[in-house]
């Protein structure tokens, strides 16, 4: 099997270049062993103006029939039909990736000592793929290709034989790709994209083949069109595999939609501690106040939106009035140290049944999240940064628009009572704000009137005369209108330690409040 890779330079910025981004001298022809045979690299061409790099891999047929023997760990489909004549020396494939990853290693990550600019700076290419398979014809070529910033995508059918026009074409096309990109892209998209054609895999597919896609899928896999097909082929249709891809994809796209890094979106886990909940008895106190609101209200499905690793999801299903229980959080991390903490491989049908895990962003519209009875903001909005709400707002209260909304949020007034908190500190380090008793109910009291709802208060934990309560709660009602005039009055009610059927609080000498949920 052959590819070559074409670009053209000046006096300035020679052609030849491509030697130095390549790791492999033009003037030079070098051999690799490979798995299944022999990767050659040599320049048919290498001037100032023009220079051409050449792959070529000898497929050793008896040693690659030798790596497929066993049941389904590394063999070849077409192996099971004729182990020994193939496709496989001819047609780009999953061996040709392999070559590619192990022959330009560093030209794939873009790393080049000497010349760090043109690894860094998009080059005129050409490359030429003479036989590739294509499972879904020319069409799929270019729904592939064609989305990666290529300005000619040329996918010509080979006619099965030219003696025989009237049997039509083969399965395979004549690859040419022309345009300005960074070699490495160049590289990483060959790298995935062979096999997806080819739709098989010539070795066992594990799960850090999940890792290889994505890093090098990093910049261009993420916000493609054709994402699923690419991911399910790429990992053979292991339908695990293929999910816990795509579910770090989106990660990857909100990341990018909000312009934050992963690490910043995906934060509702301090690796560097244990994951397991602590006792904190304020935290205890507010889930049982707002289970005691969600059976005043009358509440049978209920949203825990930002449910970060379950705690509230937890104590949800524990009551048996909750008959479907949805957490959804934008991390990934902390919803597996919620499946983990409920212990969701271990649950009977009927209790699965009853519970949904599911990744999303509060900032989006997500029609998933219409039609239940009540949703819960507990300690979610303060991790928001402030232009972030009115998203927020709308996705819950104008989108979703549940019955009833639980919203809690720490009090800063109640911050001096914290003895070892410093003065102006927020009580955990990825609070954006923290509101006054005033603030809170003015946002929540702005946001009932804008949506339809009527809105009641009341402190959550020991209500000291002074400075009031450490945790606020607003309890939102949804009026029957849709616009202003049909409110009802905004009405203020006081949750006693009693009314929730707890005890009372000790006030707390340490700021040992951690945040439950995790900011969308």
């Amino acid at each position: 099997m052959f590819l070559t890779i074409t670009t053209t330079g000046t006096p300035e910025s020679p052609a030849t270049d491509l030697g130095f981004l390549l790791h492999k001298h033009p003037d030079k022809a070098q051999r690799f062993s490979t798995s299944h045979g022999t990767a050659h690299v040599f320049y048919p061409e290498a001037s100032v103006e023009r220079c051409t790099a050449a792959l070529l891999l000898e497929v050793d047929p008896v040693a690659l029939v030798r790596r497929g023997q066993g049941k389904g760990r590394g063999g070849a489909p077409d192996a099971a039909l004729a182990q020994y004549v193939n496709d496989r020396p001819y047609a780009a494939s999953s061996l040709m990736s392999v070559a590619l990853a192990g022959v330009f290693k560093s030209a794939l990550r873009g790393v080049c000592a000497a010349q760090p600019e043109r690894a860094a700076a998009p080059l005129p290419l050409r490359v030429e793929v003479p036989a590739l398979p294509a499972r879904g014809g020319a069409d799929l070529v270019h729904k592939l290709f064609g989305p990666l910033g290529w300005s000619s995508v040329s996918a010509e059918p080979i006619v099965l034989d030219e003696r025989f026009p009237e049997w039509g074409d083969s399965r395979y096309v004549r690859l040419v790709l022309e345009g300005e990109l960074r070699l490495a892209d160049a590289l990483r998209q060959l790298y995935v994209l062979l096999p997806v054609l080819d739709d098989a895999k010539h070795y066992w597919v594990a799960p850090d083949e999940v890792d290889k896609l994505l890093r090098a899928g990093d910049g261009w896999l993420a916000d493609h069109p054709e994402q699923k097909l690419i991911t399910s082929r790429y990992l053979s249709r292991r339908w695990g595999l293929a999910r816990q891809a795509m579910e770090r994809l989106e990660l990857v796209r909100l990341a990018e939609a909000d312009g934050l890094e992963v690490e910043q979106i995906d934060n509702a886990v301090d690796e560097s501690t244990d994951t397991a909940e602590q006792p904190v008895p304020l935290a205890a106190q507010r889930r049982t106040a707002i289970l005691a609101t969600l059976e005043a209200a009358g509440a049978s499905r209920v949203l825990d939106l930002g449910c970060g690793q379950g705690q509230l999801v937890q104590e949800l299903l524990k009551n048996a009035r909750f008959t479907e229980v949805v957490g959804v959080d934008v991390s990934m991390r902390a919803l597996a140290v919620a499946a983990r903490r409920l212990r969701t491989d271990r649950m009977t049908e009927r209790q699965a049944e009853r519970l949904t895990l599911i990744q999303g962003s509060l900032a989006y519209t997500d029609k998933r999240l219409k039609g239940y009875d009540a949703a819960v903001l507990s300690e979610v909005i303060e991790h928001l940064d402030l232009p972030r709400l009115p998203a927020l707002e709308y996705a819950v209260f104008g989108s979703a628009r549940p019955r009833t909304v639980i919203v809690t949020t720490p009090n800063v007034e109640y911050n001096v009572r914290w003895e070892t908190l410093p003065a102006g500190h927020v009580r955990h380090g990825d609070h954006r704000f923290e509101w006054s008793r005033a603030e809170f109910a003015a946002w929540a009291s702005a946001v009932a009137e804008r949506h339809g709802y009527g809105v009641e208060f009341g402190p959550v934990g020991s209500d000291d005369p002074e400075v009031g309560p450490p945790t606020q709660m607003a309890v939102f009602t949804l009026t029957g209108g849709d616009h202003q005039g049909d409110l009802a009055p905004a009405v203020t009610r006081t949750f006693t330690a009693e009314s929730a059927e707890s005890t009372e609080p000790t006030t707390p000498t340490a700021p040992t409040t951690p945040k439950e949920a995790t900011a969308a």
